[in-house]
């Protein structure tokens, strides 16, 4: 019973982890790469452009805008959050492979691997469900008593409507209250 105990808290622990890890990575990323695309002339790395030789002033000044809104977000935070999880992957499977390890460590190892998965699936679930319902984009962010949910409605708001079908998605692929459940636009 107490090692089955102390294996859940070791579980918890890195699945908050890994969450705080991916919400701050999130927070500073945007924040960093806006200051970046800045100083080095307004373009971000990986930006493609239409090269069709006729671009007018309008046209550049809409590219500039969209790089910082948009499905850009949605990009920059689905990375973010993966680079994240490969981190706190790549940090358990060392803990599990270490000579010293014992096999209840390499077991909370393994654990905290298909917890990570298990969250990479339902978010991506919910992600493909929500844009089939007819939004824009969208992106999860699951931690182990809740979740956040990011969406582009076009407006910027969200309706009662809205946050009911997205909350009924969420609550159906995670099994989480709506209490935990967190909806927001992207604007």
């Amino acid at each position: 019973m107490r090692s089955r105990w102390k294996r859940n808290a070791a579980v918890v622990t890195m699945a908050v982890l890994v969450c705080a890890a991916v919400a701050l990575n999130w927070k500073y990323s945007g924040e960093d790469a806006v200051e970046q695309a800045q100083e080095a002339g307004g373009k971000l790395l990986g930006e493609a452009t239409l090269v069709s030789g006729q671009e007018s002033e309008t046209d550049a000044a809409e590219d500039e805008t969209a790089v910082y809104t948009g499905s850009d977000y949605f990009a920059s935070a689905r990375l973010t959050r993966q680079q994240a999880r490969d981190n706190a992957i790549s940090l358990l499977q060392d803990a599990a492979r270490q000579e010293g390890a014992d096999s209840a460590a390499a077991n909370e190892a393994s654990e905290g691997i298909q917890v990570l998965a298990a969250y990479t699936l339902k978010e991506a679930q919910i992600e493909n469900l929500v844009t089939a319902k007819g939004y824009q984009d969208c992106v999860a962010f699951m931690g182990d008593d809740s979740i956040s949910v990011v969406v582009s409605t076009g407006t910027g708001e969200l309706t009662g409507e809205d946050v009911a079908k997205i909350t009924d998605i969420a609550m159906s692929e995670t099994g989480l209250e709506a209490g935990g459940i967190k909806i927001m636009a992207a604007n």
